[in-house]
């Protein structure tokens, strides 16, 4: 597909939301409390209005900042100390620390909430054919469903209902949302800024490990050269790989091939399968391509994600004698359509 074809797609607002369980959204979810995903319109604009103070560059680089320094710290003295650990879940246990600030589920252990996700997003319980086996799988969906709820969602709830927080939790109880709808929300947020974000950072160490000049080239630069790096393994390595969109007049669906617009030459310029933090776009290319979404529905979180990865490899980076010990097993999960990264282990060969 053809990266302006593909951007005009993601920038029709005609079009509805047809992948990620929307169909089921549409069946058997309220209309008024479906996730901003789902939302089109008047009614998506005024909540992404209303969301977009938790991720402005002002609040990413002043709040969230901080945030990242600190779960980046403790995350490195672990891995300093045991010496070999799964690059994955160092990954996992930051995007669900960073998200969580966002979200507002901070009233629930981090760790036995990352678990819970884990388990939650497994490829396993994200399909669905009709058969017995598949029936089983969404009971089981549905029970880890209903304890993230009781374990995460609702002590945060309820501590956002006896006092307000600038978080997407305390704006959606003052919008009414009941429980239903906050845990679909808050499930929602989970896949977006935890789930791919995870997969974000483990792909791109996976790259910075195995090749000794970028890695250099990576600590060498300062925090906007990095991210440029980043996108640029992004562009290559997008999370979610195919978006969907569908006409409600005519029932049309439409496949948009993300990773296919991304290595379009007419965009990327020479060589766009090539990893090249030097490329020259066409005008108006952004970096990452069409990694992160284009149009209204563009993922609001994508400057966090970029920040996290940039101080966590930074970081990271920086150890003596940092290796990979074992290349890591690459799953596909059909919900987002994207790929996991699962057993990346790396290990230091010394301490200083």
């Amino acid at each position: 597909m053809e990266f302006d074809q593909a951007r005009a797609l993601l920038r029709n607002d005609t079009l509805r939301q047809a992948g990620f369980r929307a169909d089921l959204i549409e069946r058997f979810g309220n209309e008024r409390f479906a996730p901003i995903i789902f939302l089109h319109g008047e009614r998506h604009r005024a909540q992404r209005a209303a969301t977009a103070r938790f991720f402005s560059p002002r609040v990413v680089s002043t709040q969230y900042r901080g945030v990242i320094e600190r779960e980046t710290a403790a995350l490195l003295e672990h891995f300093v100390r045991e010496r070999e650990v799964n690059l994955d879940d160092l990954s996992l246990q930051l995007a669900v620390s960073v998200a969580a600030e966002v979200v507002g589920l901070t009233d629930s252990d981090r760790a036995s909430m990352a678990r819970r996700l884990d388990s939650l997003f497994d490829d396993g319980a994200a399909n669905s054919a009709g058969t017995v086996l598949d029936f089983a799988r969404f009971l089981r969906t549905q029970g880890r469903m209903w304890h993230f709820y009781l374990r995460d969602v609702l002590p945060a709830v309820r501590a956002r209902r006896a006092n307000p927080r600038e978080d997407v939790i305390s704006h959606l109880l003052a919008q009414g949302y009941g429980p239903r709808a906050l845990l679909t929300e808050c499930v929602t947020y989970a896949a977006a800024g935890m789930v791919t974000t995870r997969e974000f950072i483990t792909m791109a160490g996976w790259h910075l490990l195995e090749d000794d000049a970028l890695r250099a080239r990576f600590l060498a630069a300062d925090e906007i050269e990095r991210i440029d790096i980043l996108e640029e393994i992004l562009r290559l390595e997008p999370v979610v790989g195919m978006l969907r969109r569908r006409d409600p007049e005519s029932g049309k669906s439409f496949a948009i091939d993300i990773r296919a617009a991304n290595i379009d030459e007419r965009a990327m310029g020479g060589c766009p399968m090539r990893l090249d933090p030097d490329r020259q776009r066409a005008d108006r290319v952004p970096g990452p391509g069409l990694a992160f979404g284009d149009g209204s529905h563009r993922c609001p979180g994508a400057s966090i994600a970029l920040l996290e990865a940039a101080i966590f490899l930074t970081e990271l980076m920086k150890l003596p004698g940092i290796q990979m010990k074992r290349e890591p097993m690459l799953r596909w999960n059909p919900l987002v359509t994207g790929y996991e990264v699962r057993g990346c282990r790396i290990t230091m060969s010394c301490v200083t």
